[in-house]
């Protein structure tokens, strides 16, 4: 049953973010007047489509992508090809999908706002203070309790790893409570730090727990959505930096791997899955926009040097040749990436730590 609801799970998630992303490319391509030969779920070959109007809609064997075939795109002799219209266009409706995929999340974080959640909270409370660490040098003490993190409350340990990681690399404002009163400190928030240490250098744990129900209207659950929406943002740069100012080697999961952490994810119930989907869009629209060949980013590249060399085009067989190149190296390391998923999967490791 688990493995079933795993693979639902994960198809869903791959469906939506999937259909967000090309119906983006699709709707602007349609609004541009370029001719749209095909709209496509999944990759071919194709179990099912039917043609309406002058563009196929199919359903194809391979779920693990999507795409808008359009006239012409890297071609401008074709009729109402994509390739024939204004820099402006072409760079709207190649990152169009990115942009639906980025603006996804902000929909689905605001929903999670909304919907009803079980959520621990208690009192911050530090045990440990590392000799020498930021937290010793602004005056922490063990027994201080953590009250707020640049003015933002602090109801869990979640919220405390939260805020700080919002901030790597910069002082941070943490109200802590001691002798019944109240003092305000200033500490740096780490990108290196010692193993085992953390941020700043304290170990905490959550007293007086107790188990509440959270919920927000809605007028309330769009702006915090959409807020976390950037601070998700924000957590993804710093990650990527971490990766060379802490020397950090960077995650990396297949399909194999995301489905097996989408089970994982949906033990938790609809909301984290919500999360988790948005977070999936967030990376999808990040990774398109990387000027690759094969992906929107290195279309959107070959547009740009027009632009630069104003409009003196790269031949289309030249262009082709690049994407066709680049899409079978990213195919490759698709394979690579997904043997390691299933060795990691046999040897029963996961990857939430």
């Amino acid at each position: 049953m688990s493995i079933f609801i795993t693979l639902v799970a994960f198809l869903a998630i791959l469906v939506v973010v999937i259909l967000v992303h090309e119906i983006g490319h699709f709707v602007t391509a349609k609004l541009s007047r370029v001719r749209v030969d095909e709209f496509g779920l999944g990759f071919p070959p194709r179990v099912i489509g039917f043609k309406r109007g002058e563009t196929v809609y199919s359903l194809n064997l391979i779920p693990l992508g999507g795409f808008v075939r359009m006239a012409g795109e890297e071609d401008p002799s074709v009729p109402r090809s994509l390739a024939s219209k204004s820099i402006k266009t072409r760079l709207l409706v190649l990152s169009s999908g990115s942009i639906m995929n980025a603006l996804l999340p902000i929909l689905l974080f605001c929903l999670v706002f909304m919907i009803p959640t079980s959520l621990l909270v208690g009192d911050v409370v530090v045990t440990e203070v590392a000799p020498d660490s930021p937290a010793e040098r602004a005056g922490i003490l063990p027994g201080d309790g953590i009250l707020e993190v640049n003015g933002h409350t602090v109801r869990n340990i979640r919220d405390l790893s939260y805020n700080l990681h919002l901030n790597l690399g910069r002082d941070v404002d943490m109200l802590v409570a001691r002798d019944g009163g109240e003092e305000l400190v200033s500490v740096l928030a780490r990108w290196d730090p010692p193993e085992g240490q953390g941020a700043t250098g304290i170990v905490v744990e959550l007293a007086n727990a107790t188990t509440i129900q959270e919920s927000y209207p809605f007028w309330r659950a769009i702006p915090m959505g959409t807020v976390y929406s950037v601070e998700t943002l924000i957590l993804f740069k710093n990650e990527v930096m971490s990766w060379f100012i802490a020397q950090k080697a960077p995650q990396v999961a297949g399909p194999v791997g995301i489905a097996q952490l989408t089970g994982q994810v949906a033990k938790g119930g609809i909301g984290p899955l919500m999360e988790f989907t948005a977070f999936i869009s967030m990376n999808l629209a990040i990774i398109n926009l990387l000027p690759i060949p094969g992906l929107d980013g290195g279309r959107i590249l070959f547009v740009a040097i027009e632009g630069v060399r104003r409009g003196k085009r790269i031949s289309p067989k030249r262009e082709g040749l690049v994407h066709l190149i680049g899409f079978a190296i990213l195919i490759l390391i698709m394979v690579v990436v997904t043997y390691q998923d299933i060795i990691r999967l046999i040897s029963g490791e996961s990857l939430i730590p």
